[in-house]
């Protein structure tokens, strides 16, 4: 049996991969300060005390894996500086002692204006903001590694979503979690396309590629393409499909607040760092996923967005969906059940 340490088991990426880990026969082990506030009943998990920041910890808790999901990030985006890059190198010392592979959830951060607006898998990686260049030294330790024998697979989406995942756009910006949608929130400028990644379809990708390991080199890198919003308007249109309200008020983000409390909030000024990716198109571009495993997971945007509100408390759980929880389909083909 093949055993995985997941860092950041208790955030939407590093939860769905443990979920499906769990579910494709894997050991799955996970690191938490409080592992007894963190497991579920069943979740099949095996909680483990300690700290991604802390080497020891996280070198002790990979021992025997073939596997290190580094989904573990700062909340609310606090002491990116100083915190992200320290676990990305506990990670990969824990990687080098254990002969594991490192699988790293990869972000659009990476990239500037000069490989938009479709990029591909080997732009180059010159970002203008911040948080873009610490993600770029992410990865470049990473390849790094990987010429001295550690293992590394990257897969990179769009903004995620989905049933579990309360850290995102969709649930913190476009609707209200734990309420009836009444009114759907639009970050896009008019016209806009912005790309999607529903979480069930990362997870599903991500262990297809692991599934795969013995034909992976050893930095591997993939996009996904995910559901593409041509305009800006069509994951909206979803939402006031699923909540039965085609009449729902459609109001902006207000970006002005972000410039006010920026200074005093930290998340606000991050997200105004970002805000480049909703006033143009920046499109991810799957051609090297395709070539490996043929097909994309991909559950339809409808079933998708429904799952999301269900999951957020945002409207009542529908038997007639359940058969649709958490699957990904190949292409835009009828889900399986």
């Amino acid at each position: 049996m093949k055993t995985a340490l997941v860092l950041g088991a208790t955030g939407g990426v590093g939860r769905e991969v443990a979920r499906l880990l769990v579910a494709r026969g894997w050991v799955v082990k996970a690191l938490h300060r409080a592992p007894q506030k963190a497991a579920r009943p069943g979740d099949g998990i095996g909680w483990l005390e300690g700290d991604a920041m802390r080497r020891d910890d996280v070198v002790r808790a990979a021992q025997g894996a073939q596997l290190i999901v580094h989904a573990v990030n700062p909340p609310g985006y606090r002491n990116w500086g100083t915190l992200v890059l320290p676990m990305v190198a506990n990670t990969i010392a824990a990687a080098r002692a254990s002969g594991a592979r490192i699988l790293l959830p990869g972000t659009v951060y990476n990239y500037g204006p000069d490989a938009f607006p479709i990029i591909a898998e080997d732009a180059p990686q010159r970002p203008l903001t911040r948080k873009g260049a610490i993600r770029v030294e992410m990865e470049a330790m990473l390849r790094t590694a990987a010429d001295d024998g550690v293992r590394t697979l990257v897969v990179r989406a769009g903004d995620y979503f989905g049933p579990g995942a309360g850290n995102n756009w969709f649930a913190q910006g476009l609707v209200k979690p734990g309420r009836p949608v009444a009114t759907i929130t639009s970050p896009s400028a008019e016209g806009a396309g912005h790309q999607w990644a529903y979480l069930p379809d990362v997870a599903e990708t991500m262990v297809r590629l692991v599934e795969r390991e013995a034909s992976l080199p050893a930095y591997a890198s993939y996009h996904m393409a995910g559901h593409w919003d041509a305009d800006g308007t069509q994951v909206v249109g979803a939402i006031a499909r699923a909540a039965g309200t085609p009449n729902v008020k459609i109001t902006a983000f207000p970006w002005w607040l972000t410039w006010v409390a920026a200074p005093f909030v930290t998340v606000f000024r991050e997200l105004r760092e970002m805000r480049y990716l909703w006033r143009q198109p920046v499109r991810l571009s799957n051609a090297r996923l395709l070539a490996v495993l043929g097909s994309e997971p991909h559950t339809p945007l409808d079933v998708a967005v429904r799952r999301t509100l269900e999951g957020l408390g945002c409207m009542p759980a529908d038997a007639s969906h359940a058969r649709f929880a958490g699957l990904a389909v190949d292409g835009d083909r009828v889900p399986r059940g």
